[in-house]
């Protein structure tokens, strides 16, 4: 029997759940420096305005993903995406994970597979998930860290206290009136979804977050 999550169901316009941690559930992030580099290879294959040098694939991802969350750990990532071509995953999991596999072994001097398997990847099929899903991958530093001034998550993208053209934030912001909160009450607000603990977002989205 397969492993829960390995069988990957690929559909155009599809909303995915992907994410993987370090074989052994070792760290795959050790530094600043990694998860900058991490960083770079999202941004190098998403990012519109990025220049291919001459032998790179000329076909920008960005026309095939959308990037509406992130949020890296110690030892495991998480991203939500919307790929809008068939291999558009495929495509943006190779490059990003190979790369970054060939920069983590030939700086710490080690060989081998870096990462547990293949990385899991979950089709999001309502918007109820969705959102939930999001709050979970900003949620994920928490109680460990403030999620609001984590610095490798998207949820700073969402609060507008960083800008990124490789960052798609309007889709989820569309369900709330406003990102940020206005006051302590305030449930219209996308910063007020996220601070709500009451709803226990791991509970909700049940087999579709990392194990």
């Amino acid at each position: 029997m397969p492993a829960k999550n390995s069988v990957k169901k690929f559909v155009e316009n599809g909303f995915y759940h992907l994410y993987n941690r370090g074989v052994e559930k070792r760290d795959i992030f050790l530094d600043e420096q990694d998860y900058t580099v991490f960083l770079h290879y999202l941004k190098k294959y998403l990012d519109p305005t990025v220049p291919f040098g001459i032998g790179s694939d000329p076909h920008l991802l960005s026309l095939e993903i959308d990037l509406f969350a992130f949020c890296l750990m110690p030892n495991h990532f998480h991203l939500l995406v919307k790929q809008k071509s068939i291999n558009g995953i495929t495509k943006l999991m190779r490059a990003v994970c190979t790369n970054y596999v060939m920069y983590f072994n030939k700086k710490y001097e080690r060989v081998g597979t870096l990462f547990q398997g293949k990385y899991k990847a979950v089709l999001i099929e309502n918007d109820s998930y969705l959102l939930h899903l999001s709050r979970y991958i900003h949620l994920n530093p928490y109680p460990g860290s403030d999620p609001k001034s984590y610095n490798y998550s998207s949820y700073g993208y969402y609060l507008s206290k960083k800008n990124a053209n490789w960052m798609n934030t309007t889709e989820i912001l569309s369900y709330f009136k406003r990102a940020k909160r206005v006051d302590l009450k305030d449930h219209f607000s996308y910063e007020g979804f996220i601070d709500d603990h009451k709803v226990n977002s791991k509970e909700t989205l049940g087999g579709l977050t990392l194990e």
